[in-house]
């Protein structure tokens, strides 16, 4: 019942997010890595089975790559809404996705280092899994440098920045601090889901 779930979800955001996106090329490039993320759990789902935490996690990465590739990460309306209730200058649905882009793969992380019996010790584990989410941010925002290098004027659509010139600086600090908050806050949840499987 779950897998039939998360895949309703993940295809029916899919499709809506397809129909009619702001850019073409960017949709492309936005909703490019929830695609990529799809073929690999569907590669690797019996042979290494994730917990439901790590799945609806996923899941929930991947809606937000889409609606951000939908609308284009400095468009979409409800952080709009929100821009013009606090008065700030820009919309910062890009800092959700940069969060989200710590907070999930920390789980994801700890549930491989864990189950693969990486480390002996928790400090030591969690160390590394921050640094990777801080390394795979700085990662992404690589892959944005050079995509942007080649596509010219799209690239403050794909970039999202608004302006801002510490913008890539505050995309990987979000996603440091959301590695940090989801080692923090899940790890009891996890453990206990981890026991299960």
């Amino acid at each position: 019942m779950l897998k039939l779930f998360w895949l309703l979800t993940f295809f029916t955001v899919l499709v809506w997010s397809a129909i009619n996106p702001k850019d073409g090329i960017i949709w492309l490039l936005e909703a490019g890595p929830a695609i990529i993320c799809f073929i690999i759990i569907a590669a690797t789902h019996r042979s290494f089975p994730l917990t439901s935490l790590a799945y609806f996690l996923i899941l929930a990465h991947c809606i937000i790559l889409m609606v951000g590739a939908h609308y284009t990460y400095a468009k979409v309306p409800l952080f709009d809404e929100i821009k013009e209730w606090l008065g700030s200058s820009r919309n910062n649905y890009d800092k959700l996705g940069h969060f989200a882009q710590g907070f999930i793969p920390a789980i994801i992380t700890r549930e491989i280092v864990i189950r693969k019996q990486v480390f002996n010790h928790t400090a030591w584990q969690n160390f590394f899994i921050v640094c990777f989410c801080l390394a795979f941010s700085a990662f992404y925002e690589l892959i944005e440098w050079f995509i942007a290098l080649i596509s010219g004027e799209d690239a403050h659509a794909f970039l999202g920045t608004q302006g801002y010139i510490w913008d890539t600086q505050s995309d990987m600090g979000y996603a440091l601090l959301g590695a940090i908050l989801s080692l923090a806050l899940l790890n009891r949840c996890h453990d206990r889901q981890l026991k299960e499987l």
